[in-house]
């Protein structure tokens, strides 16, 4: 198992935010802005759903690597750390998961 983290990449992605421009694939999506990075966290988000239907477990894993890493992109093009998405998962694991989506409606 290793020690990589998605808080490992998180904090790689805050690094790449300030690196030199155009020596970041990173940098470059953010400095395209906000929707080109949720244009981007979409497009591989369908190809992992693709992916899953087709029951391919190569490109499952490495469609997911692309979406979990680009949702860490998006998080940080709207300044939200990882910790406060981390947070509120706590605190759904707190009740079941029927009841979370009933508190919802209210």
């Amino acid at each position: 198992m290793t020690d990589f983290s998605l808080q490992s990449l998180a904090d790689l992605i805050d690094d790449r935010a300030t690196s030199v421009r155009n020596a970041s694939y990173t940098r470059n999506l953010l400095d395209a802005g906000v929707e080109k990075c949720a244009k981007k966290f979409g497009e591989e988000a369908i190809e992992l759903v693709i992916a899953a239907v087709g029951s391919d477990k190569k490109a499952i894993i490495l469609e997911s690597a692309d979406v979990l890493y680009h949702l860490l992109v998006v998080l940080q093009a709207n300044g939200i750390a990882l910790q406060d998405v981390m947070v509120e998962l706590q605190r759904r694991t707190a009740q079941s998961g029927i009841e979370e989506k009933a508190s919802r409606k209210n």
